[in-house]
């Protein structure tokens, strides 16, 4: 009876609820997409184009390529979210879910009693397939369904059947059962963690399950490596308690008809008006901020991190974030960034470094007393009438547009009063998962921002020489040029510390 855990795993979430909602698309390649834009990448790719290579965070014209009858869609957030409360229904009515669904396809169900049997643990999965076929919900939309002595094992097991299989793992099993499995197979072991591991020596999951607790460690800097290390042998360590909100922010790829200067202040203007709505919820002040631009065809991006007492106004933190783009836009309008040679693709702005409220107080100064009454104000009527009936001015072209609208979920059912623009659909919120924000939306973008700079290593691989000529010495004196012959002066004393960039062109 080692048997603790029974994960629920619904494939290709996304591109299934398409197909369930358009009987022209079942049994066809579909991918899923944020916006209608060539440049942008799939955020969800059905089975059938899973088989010809398409995945999460595939360009679409590299999917294209892969698949020339892939059909493209645009993204639906308010009818997954719909769906999910189905599908959450289905499964409780089979067996209670342990506290609350991991994230908007992910669920874990703890086995107790009778229930740790094999056979008893089997029947109730299928169980829970037969369900969703009953309520017409199946085979468009399926199920993985993995069982296994903890969260992370049962996670794993359902990975490796993931066309509606069924996976039981023992802990007999174990660590047998995982051998066949890739290092970046696991839950936890991401790009940057692989390559830790390659360096200290870990190069298979052989090595890594026979590596003692005290190294694990070591190369993860910290606790994370024995809760790793227990995780491996079926132990189920404590789950992590969160005292406080670490950080709130929005981040967004632009439309293409969004990607100039002007509606790229207006959508940054817009997100942190939404984080700043989100810190005053969760009763905390922000001592800094964190702003990023990346661009079309460039590396390099814009950032900037700044510090100041604690606040969480809104016209404040609009007012420190113009200051921040302001070098950004001159040298838009001085041709010093050429916008349309690298106009900017996606843009994020954070409030970090929080701290909760210790007691409404006056403030000495009289504007900042003023700007906090009228973000006031401002709550109220939003609250009240819809988000965004009131809003400043900077944020009309993204409003206009419909840009930054209510994010897609993976592991966070979205507040509609803070996050859902006025005359949105409506949603049935969860506020129960409130903490589980964009955690999964992070991994897709930066599965995105690896798609595109492989893509652009090949295109510059297959265009060099055979054989390059290295590079001339730069003479003494003199500085390169940067796109478009411009390079940014430099004082004697300036150099690249908190808060600020190099050049970007």
């Amino acid at each position: 009876m080692t048997l603790r855990c029974l994960f629920v795993d619904f494939n290709s979430y996304f591109a299934s609820v398409e197909q369930f909602d358009r009987e022209e698309l079942r049994d066809r390649p579909v991918g899923v997409v944020p916006v209608m834009a060539a440049t942008t990448c799939c955020i969800a790719a059905s089975r059938e184009a899973k088989v010809h290579g398409v995945k999460t965070g595939t360009p679409v014209h590299e999917a294209l390529r892969l698949c020339p009858d892939i059909r493209i869609v645009q993204a639906r957030p308010a009818r997954y979210v719909e769906l999910h409360h189905r599908l959450i229904a289905a499964i409780q009515d089979c067996i209670p879910i342990d506290g609350k669904p991991l994230s908007i396809d992910e669920v874990a169900c703890r086995l107790i009693g009778r229930e740790r049997q094999r056979e008893n643990a089997v029947a109730i999965a299928h169980k829970i397939k037969q369900t969703l076929i009953d309520r017409g919900l199946s085979p468009a939309i399926r199920c993985s369904i993995g069982i296994a002595p903890n969260t992370f094992l049962a996670k794993t097991a359902s990975d490796l059947d993931k066309v509606d299989g069924l996976t039981v793992i023992e802990l007999d099993d174990l660590p047998r059962a995982l051998h066949g499995l890739a290092l970046h197979d696991l839950c936890g072991v991401g790009p940057s963690m692989l390559q830790r591991l390659n360096d200290a020596g870990i190069d298979s999951v052989e090595q890594l399950a026979a590596a003692p607790r005290e190294r694990l460690k070591a190369i993860w800097g910290g606790i994370e490596g024995e809760r790793f290390w227990a995780q491996l042998r079926g132990i189920e360590p404590p789950s992590r308690q969160r005292s406080a909100v670490g950080s709130v922010g929005h981040s967004h790829v632009l439309d293409p008809q969004m990607r100039t200067a002007e509606g790229m202040r207006s959508v940054l203007f817009k997100l942190l008006a939404k984080a700043a709505m989100r810190l005053r919820q969760e009763q905390c002040q922000a001592r800094g901020l964190s702003l990023h631009v990346r661009f079309v065809g460039r590396e390099q991006r814009y950032s900037r991190d700044l510090s100041f007492a604690a606040l969480d106004d809104t016209p404040t933190l609009l007012q420190l974030m113009a200051g921040a783009l302001e070098p950004l836009l001159r040298a838009a309008a001085s041709g010093r960034w050429p916008v349309k040679r690298h106009p900017p693709l996606s843009v994020a702005v954070s409030l970090i470094d929080l701290q909760l409220n210790a007691g409404e107080t006056a403030s000495l100064f009289s504007e900042r007393q003023r700007s906090r009454e009228l973000t006031r104000v401002l709550d109220q009527i939003n609250q009240r009438y819809g988000n965004n009936r009131l809003y400043f001015g900077a944020m009309q072209d993204a409003l206009a547009q419909g840009a930054a609208p209510m994010r897609i979920p993976f592991q966070h059912i979205p507040d509609e009063a803070s996050e859902a623009d006025l005359g949105a659909a409506a949603l049935v919120a969860d506020p129960s998962m409130d903490e589980l924000w964009l955690q999964r939306e992070r991994q897709f973008k930066a599965m995105a921002e690896n798609a595109h700079r492989q893509t652009r290593e090949r295109t510059s691989s297959a265009t060099r020489p055979a054989a390059a000529t290295p590079p001339a010495p730069t003479p003494p004196g003199h500085q390169p040029s940067g796109v478009g012959g411009w390079v940014r002066k430099r004082r004697k004393d300036e150099g690249h510390g908190p808060g600020t960039t190099g050049s970007l062109f």
